[in-house]
Formats: C-alpha cells, sequence, structure tokens
C-alpha cells in the first residue's frame, strides 16, 4: 500500500465513516448467532473479535503493537497503538463514533466508503457483540492530543464520553469483563488457546508484534511475544518443529501476487515432509477457512496441473503413463494459504468456506506461474519431491489392488458384514447409529443394554495399526479397520460415498483412561485421514460414559461426568452415600450402560468437529512418530490431565 493509499484512507476514516444498521438487543437474546456459542469457543470469540479490530488497523498500515492481557477475574484488556477510534461526532445519530461502534449492531468503518481495504473482523458487528455481551466493558482513546474515556454495562452506556487527559500517543484501550449470565458453562480464559489463535495472527500479518500476557496469578504469571517477519513461511517451519517432522527440502517456497487492481492479494508458502499426510492451512482476511473454498481450490488445482506437466516435460512420467492424481502430489506437503480481499464471501455464518470465484483465479495464476519457475531453478527441490510423489502414487495403485481384492474376498465368503458387528434392525440412516466400542467386555455390555431397532454395535479389540505410519494400502486388509471400513459401508479414502453410509451417527465409546484416550486419538485419525466426509458432515461423535457413580439407600443412584459435578451432588446429598469410581466401560451392566451412555433421553455426547479431528491427529503426530524429543515434552506438559485424559 503505498503512501497516497495510506493518506486517501486516514482522510476517510472519520466519524461519518461509522455507518448505523440496527440495534444490539438481538445479540444478548441470540448470542449463539453472533459468536457461534457460550461455551468456550465463543469465551474467547470475544478476545478475537477485538484483536481483530486492531489486526485491521494494522492491514491498513497503521498498528503495529498489539498488547492481551488476561488480568484477575478473567477480565480482558487489548491494547494497540492505532490511529483510536474517531470520537467525533457521528452525523446520522448525533453521539460520538466511538459511541456508536459499541452500542450499535452493524456499525463500523467496515461498511463502504474508504475506512478499511480488507477487513477480517465480522463487518464491524466485533465491538458491540463484545460489549453486549460483557457484563462491563470501558474503551479509552488516544488520539495524539487527548484522552477519551466511556464505559458500557450489559451494551448500554454507563458513563457519557469524557476527556481524562492529554497524550501524544495514539491507540485503542478496550477492557471488558464476559457476562457470566451469559457464559454460564464458564468465564475462564484459556491461556493456550489464546495464545495458539494469537501466534496464528502474527504468522499471518508479517512484522506485526502481538504480546499476551497473563497476570491473573502474581506468582505464576507468563507472556509471550508473537512477531515474525518470516510471515507464513515461519508459520510453515513451526509446523514442522512442533509435529517433529523431518522435511525432505530445506527451502521453504514462498510466492505471493496482487490482482490488477489491488483489492486481492494471495501469499502461500509450503514445503514437503516425510509424512503421508497433507496439512492445508487457509485463511481469509486472518481468518482460518476450516473448510477451504475457492482458495483452496485454485492452490490444488494449479497444483497437480503444474507437477505434471512439469513431470511430462522431463519425462519423469513416461509416455503411457497415468498422470499424478492430486492426492499423490500433495502427500506430505504443508502449506498455508493466506488471502486477503475486498469483499470476502463467506459460505456460513462462521466463515468455514470462502465464496469469492476471483480469488480460485488469482490463486491458480499464482501457482502455475511461479510453483514451475521455482521447479526448473531448483532441481535437486523438484527430484525429492517427484520421488515422494511416485512412491505415493505406486501405494494409491496398490491400494486399489488391495481394495479390490478385499472386496473380491468378502463377496466369496458371501459375509458382507464382519462377524463381531451386532446389526440393528433399521436401515433408515436418519435414525440408525453405530458404537465403536474398545474391549469385549465393554461389547456385551453395549450390546445387551442396546436399542437393537436403531442401534448397532461392533467391538474393537487388540492393538491398533498405527495409522501414523500407514498408508491408504496397509489400511486395507488390516484386521482392525477393516470392520470398521465394511461395517460403514462408504468406502475409504477418494472413494466415500456418504450415500452408502448405514449409520447416520457414528459414535466412539471407550473408558475415561489413558488407553481409552489412545483409541479415541487412533479413531479420530484415521477418520480424519482416510475418511474427512464423516467428520465434515458431522456423523462422528465421542460417548461420554459417567466417572462416578453415587448410591444413596437401595434404590436412590447419581451418575457424575465430571469431579465438579460429583462434588455438587456429594453436597446435596445428607447422611450414608457410597461413591464408585468407573475404571472402565465393562465396570457397567448394561442397564446402566443404556441409563448414562447410550439412552438418546438422557445421554451426552460430543460432536467430533474438524478442528477436533485435526488436533487429534496433531497429537497422534507426536505420540506416535519417531521422535522421542517431542513425545516426552508433550507427556510431560499433559501429564497433569492424565486421570481423565480426553482429546
Amino acid at each position: 500500500m503505498d503512501n497516497n493509499d495510506i493518506a486517501q484512507t486516514n482522510q476517510e476514516y472519520g466519524a461519518a465513516e461509522i455507518q448505523v444498521l440496527e440495534g444490539l438487543e438481538a445479540v444478548r437474546k441470540r448470542p449463539g448467532m453472533y459468536i457461534g456459542s457460550t461455551g468456550p469457543k465463543g469465551l474467547h470469540h470475544l478476545v478475537y473479535e477485538i484483536v481483530d479490530n486492531s489486526i485491521d488497523e494494522a492491514l491498513a498500515g497503521f498498528c503495529t503493537k498489539i498488547d492481551v492481557e488476561i488480568l484477575p477475574g478473567d477480565i480482558i484488556r487489548v491494547t494497540d497503538n492505532g490511529r483510536g477510534i474517531p470520537v467525533g461526532i457521528q452525523p446520522k445519530l448525533g453521539i460520538p463514533a466511538v459511541t456508536v461502534v459499541f452500542t450499535v449492531l452493524h456499525a463500523g468503518g467496515k461498511f463502504g466508503g474508504g475506512g478499511y481495504k480488507v477487513a477480517g473482523g465480522l463487518h464491524g458487528v466485533g465491538a458491540s457483540v463484545v460489549n453486549a455481551l460483557s457484563e462491563w466493558t470501558e474503551v479509552e482513546v488516544y488520539d495524539g492530543e487527548k484522552i477519551y474515556r466511556q464505559r458500557y454495562e450489559r451494551g448500554a452506556i454507563a458513563s457519557e464520553l469524557e476527556e481524562i487527559g492529554d497524550t501524544n500517543k495514539k491507540g485503542t484501550v478496550v477492557t471488558f469483563k464476559p457476562d457470566p449470565e451469559v457464559f454460564t458453562e464458564t468465564t475462564v480464559y484459556d491461556y493456550d488457546t489464546l495464545s495458539q489463535r494469537l501466534r496464528e495472527q502474527a504468522f499471518l500479518n508479517a512484522g506485526i508484534h502481538i504480546e499476551l500476557s497473563d497476570k491473573r496469578d502474581p506468582d505464576n504469571a507468563q507472556s509471550e511475544n508473537f512477531c515474525y517477519e518470516g510471515g507464513v513461511s515461519s508459520f510453515v517451519d513451526y509446523i514442522h518443529k512442533k509435529r517433529a517432522l523431518d522435511v525432505i527440502h530445506p527451502d521453504i517456497m514462498h510466492f505471493s501476487a496482487k490482482n490488477d487492481d489491488d483489492t486481492a492479494s494471495a501469499e502461500i508458502a509450503m514445503q514437503y515432509n516425510e509424512s503421508y499426510n497433507e496439512l492445508i492451512l487457509s485463511f481469509a482476511n486472518n481468518i482460518h477457512t476450516i473448510d477451504g473454498g475457492t482458495h483452496e481450490e485454485g492452490f490444488k488445482r494449479a497444483l497437480t496441473k503444474v507437477m505434471n506437466e512439469y513431470a511430462r516435460k522431463f519425462n519423469i512420467i513416461k509416455e503411457g503413463e497415468k498422470n499424478l492424481s492430486g492426492e499423490d502430489v500433495r502427500e506430505g506437503l504443508t502449506a498455508i494459504i493466506s488471502v486477503k480481499l475486498k469483499d470476502a464471501q463467506f459460505e456460513s455464518q462462521t466463515k468455514g468456506k470462502l465464496g469469492n470465484t476471483s480469488i480460485r483465479t488469482l490463486v491458480d495464476k499464482l501457482i502455475s506461474e511461479k510453483l514451475e519457475q521455482y521447479l526448473e531453478e531448483n532441481p535437486a527441490t523438484a527430484k525429492a519431491i517427484f520421488e515422494k510423489a511416485i512412491t505415493a502414487a505406486k501405494a494409491r495403485e496398490a491400494a486399489r489392488k488391495a481394495r479390490d481384492f478385499a472386496r473380491r474376498k468378502t463377496a466369496m465368503e458371501g459375509a458382507g458384514l464382519p462377524g463381531k458387528l451386532a446389526d440393528c434392525q433399521s436401515k433408515d440412516v436418519n435414525e440408525t447409529e453405530i458404537y465403536i466400542v474398545e474391549g469385549d467386555s465393554a461389547g456385551g455390555s453395549a450390546k445387551g443394554g442396546r436399542d437393537r431397532r436403531f442401534q448397532a454395535i461392533l467391538p474393537l479389540w487388540g492393538k491398533m495399526l498405527n495409522v501414523e505410519k500407514a498408508r491408504l494400502d496397509k489400511v486395507y486388509g488390516n484386521d482392525k479397520l477393516m470392520p470398521v471400513i465394511t461395517a460403514l459401508g462408504c468406502g475409504i479414502g477418494d472413494e466415500v460415498d456418504l450415500s452408502k453410509l448405514r449409520y447416520g451417527k457414528i459414535i466412539i465409546m471407550a473408558d475415561a483412561d489413558v488407553d481409552g484416550s489412545h483409541i479415541r486419538t487412533l479413531m479420530l485419525t484415521f477418520f480424519f485421514r482416510f475418511m474427512r466426509p464423516l467428520i465434515e458432515e458431522g456423523h462422528v461423535y465421542i460417548a461420554q460414559p459417567p466417572l462416578y457413580r453415587i448410591t444413596k439407600g437401595k434404590n436412590d443412584h447419581y451418575y457424575a461426568y465430571s469431579d465438579k459435578e460429583r462434588d455438587s451432588i456429594m453436597a446435596s446429598l445428607e447422611g450414608k452415600y457410597e461413591i464408585q469410581r468407573y475404571k472402565g466401560l465393562g465396570e457397567m451392566d448394561p442397564q446402566q450402560l443404556w441409563e448414562t451412555t447410550m439412552d438418546p433421553a438422557t445421554r451426552t455426547m460430543l460432536r467430533v468437529e474438524m478442528e477436533d479431528a485435526a488436533a487429534a491427529d496433531e497429537v497422534f503426530t507426536i505420540l506416535m512418530g519417531d521422535k522421542v524429543e517431542p513425545r516426552r515434552e508433550f507427556i510431560e506438559k499433559n501429564a497433569k490431565y492424565v486421570q481423565n485424559l480426553d482429546i
């Protein structure tokens, strides 16, 4: 962005730029619509909204430093050195612009006008939504001459905007306390969750300095500084080091481009490692597009095209041989795709998927031109990448043969479904569910306790295949995983067809201990890597068996699913009672298992989302990989959670 752009942007970001669209009551009535949920995810989202506004200032060229502090009482303070929110009177409403930003929904410098070229926040919704969902919010504005302050309570103005001093600094300080009336589950911030998101933002905005400090416990204060001059290239390097993955070429490829009228830009960093898995993270205006979109489609299409054209040109693929597939050329690839554009169109409220078609063209053109040039200029790197891709193609062919063999074998044996499966009577996928259960004793209880009309049970036993070391060809014929694939019926790898899925809900039911956690992590990783549409379409669940059974007298019994719930039940009971800690599902009789974990009317289940599965995949890479050091670090860091380890 040149100085003329900046001057023009600055000049137009005044009180009149803040456009007003509607009021705040809706936010408190339906908070989930605006921040996704009122659980921990929504709680942390409040911080992201305020930080996103500061980052938008950085994108416009005015902010270089953002401080995020968690204060005692889980109060959040975000400070930036941007221009400061305008304090002039907004013409339509006749009140200060900063007041409009914090009290009127859909008011902000991101609607029309020249306030921002690119913005990642919720179109100016951010500050007002955070205000509406906080017990109180205070904003201080430094405009280079004066300091102004205003306080709000549950979205309403509690004090008028007042001038409180002189300054030569510029910037905005927003302090807020999330409202326990809204966030009934918890108002406690998780440092690691904020740290991960803020690090991500620093990677995506090279050179911006973000500092996170946790000041809740003075004796255990912690802080981190995030600033990456290498931007998305540093992101790729960080992922490989964190996951302890060996790379097959030393340099990280980095490509960037803008469109002709400077309303969109794309930046891509990529490097191949020795694993069999691809990791593509895409972002639009700093928002993680977890379901991909046009930028990811453009990248994948161009990558496959360039690799095949190069391989033909240099006779790596001979005449008469098949082209490499997209999966082949992406095996072992870690790539970050970051696009910034003026009018981002997302296909869902949660902004999971980008829809702008012009971005597909921009990314496609960028990779088509720059990657081809890179490969020709770096023949040693090209050789290493193609050796990996061709090995992947051979493994894919071996997988096809193994799949065909598995089908023929099944047809010859005439038994379509695994012997251990206790199937259900219904064939209606809208009501059927399959419990994948660890161990035979738990499987027996589950079979006895289920409603056989719509609930199927598949017990797993013995040591599972380490999918960390397995390509698809090794999954076929594996006696632990094939029963799962056969029972589900929808295929595997690029052949997954959800119209053939036999059960609408796939429920992983394992003990609440370390072994159970391992099974859960492994099954999630397996689905994530080989049957991803099951997770994307919301078919995978984790059962939540109780940890305790508390019995009073002969007939009264209560179940507790956490230590906190156990303590609450115990506090409410008078006289003698007995408490039983379940070590495993096999300790429950069929009736207890039905009551607590399988009855749709009373059970609690967690639906697995893509980010949960991605986290399980990362944990699995660390725990099952070859490198001892990261595994030891991970276990040491998480040892305190092991008694209730859950992924």
